[in-house]
């Protein structure tokens, strides 16, 4: 007989595809989103939500709980319009329910460093076609903090 190819093997190889830590955002955004399903309103989901970024923000080792809390207070700062949200299990910011910017933990994700980042709703265009949507962080100088404040005003700009 010959051999037939099943949608299970498919779904095999692709789960081999990812690693353990992409499987495990995959996990952790898919409670995310059943989550804030379930939540009622929106002044009650926007408290639930930032309480489930801090209580992320406190699970981080200690140097990327520094770096996620000054990210925090630099975001809900600069453009307090922007409601903390959890994205694929770290901190996220989000305007009218789009992600906008996100802090990832390095040592979480088993990288070297932890990186800050936009997504493609920020208004983060550069006019010469090229600009930067993440960038690393490992002890970020108060002109670097600076700079990204700017960025993250502009984003919502």
């Amino acid at each position: 007989m010959g051999s037939t190819s099943t949608s299970g093997g498919k779904n095999a190889e692709a789960a081999a595809s990812f690693s353990e830590q992409e499987r495990q955002a995959m996990k952790e955004r898919a409670a995310e989103l059943k989550s804030q399903a379930r939540r009622g309103g929106s002044e009650g989901k926007a408290a639930a939500n930032e309480a489930d970024v801090l209580a992320k923000i406190a699970e981080m080792p200690e140097s990327d709980r520094v770096l996620a809390e000054r990210v925090h207070a630099l975001v809900t700062t600069a453009a307090p319009e922007l409601a903390p949200k959890l994205y694929y299990g770290q901190p996220g910011y989000a305007r009218k329910g789009k992600m906008l910017c996100f802090f990832r933990s390095g040592q979480m994700d088993k990288e070297r460093y932890s990186t800050f980042g936009f997504s493609a709703e920020a208004n983060v265009d550069d006019a010469s076609g090229v600009w930067p949507t993440s960038y690393a962080l490992t002890e970020p100088t108060e002109a670097a903090w600076k700079h990204l404040a700017e960025l993250v005003e502009r984003a919502v700009s």
